[in-house]
C-alpha cells in the first residue's frame, strides 16, 4: 500500500489546455468529421500555424496514412475527395443562398398616421435577429421586436416610418448585405371587418 501512494505533492490531476476549433467548435484532430474541413483547415493555418503543420502537413498525413494496407489508403484517399468535393459543393450552396436571399423593409399602415417597419429576410445572411433588433432599437430610439410571421419565419418589427434609415444602417454596419438585395416595399394594413 506504501508503495502506491505519492509524496511528492503530484497527486492532484493536472488540467490540460485544449485548443477548439474557432469555425466548427471541435478540436482540430476531430475538425474533419465536422463538414467545413476547409474553413478549419485556413483558421488553423492562421491561427495556430504549428498545430496546423503537425496535423495537416504533407508529411502529417503521409505517416498518418503509412501503416494503413495500399487498399485502405486508396479509400482515404477518395473518401477525402469526396468530403472535399462535398464541402466544396456546401460552400457553393450556401453562396447562392446568400446571392438569391432577399432582406425586405416594409413600411405597414397601422392607424391613419401610424407606421411600423417590418424587416424580413436577415437570417439568410447569418445575423441573429434579437441582436439586430436590439441595434434598431437603441439606433432610431423605437420599440424593436422579433415576431413570427404566418408563412413561418421570423421578422423585426420596428415603431415608426424608419424604412429609408434602415436601408441605410444595415448597407453601413453589415457589409456582407448586397445593395441589390435589399428591397422597400410600401404595405397599407388591411382594414378589419367593422371598420370601413
Amino acid at each position: 500500500m506504501a508503495d502506491t501512494e505519492q509524496t511528492d505533492g503530484t497527486s492532484e490531476p493536472q488540467g490540460r489546455h485544449v485548443i477548439y476549433c474557432g469555425v466548427c467548435t471541435l478540436p482540430p484532430e476531430y475538425c474533419e468529421y465536422g463538414g467545413t474541413v476547409k474553413k478549419c483547415q485556413d483558421w488553423l493555418q492562421k491561427v495556430h500555424p504549428k498545430l496546423y503543420e503537425h496535423i495537416w502537413s504533407p508529411e502529417a498525413l503521409e505517416a498518418a496514412t503509412a501503416s494503413l494496407s495500399i487498399e485502405a489508403q486508396k479509400r482515404a484517399a477518395k473518401d477525402a475527395q469526396k468530403k472535399a468535393a462535398q464541402a466544396e459543393k456546401a460552400e457553393q450552396k450556401q453562396a447562392d443562398k446568400i446571392a438569391n436571399s432577399v432582406v425586405t423593409i416594409k413600411r405597414v399602415e397601422r392607424n391613419k398616421r401610424k407606421f411600423v417597419t417590418a424587416v424580413s429576410g436577415l437570417e439568410a445572411f447569418g445575423l441573429d435577429l434579437k441582436k439586430v433588433a436590439k441595434e434598431f432599437g437603441k439606433k432610431f430610439a423605437t420599440g424593436s421586436s422579433v415576431t413570427k410571421v404566418p408563412s413561418g419565419g421570423e421578422e423585426i418589427v420596428v415603431q415608426g416610418d424608419v424604412s429609408d434609415e434602415i436601408e441605410e444602417f444595415l448597407l453601413e454596419k453589415y457589409k456582407d448585405i448586397p445593395e441589390d438585395n435589399i428591397e422597400l416595399v410600401d404595405d397599407k394594413k388591411k382594414k378589419g371587418p367593422g371598420a370601413s
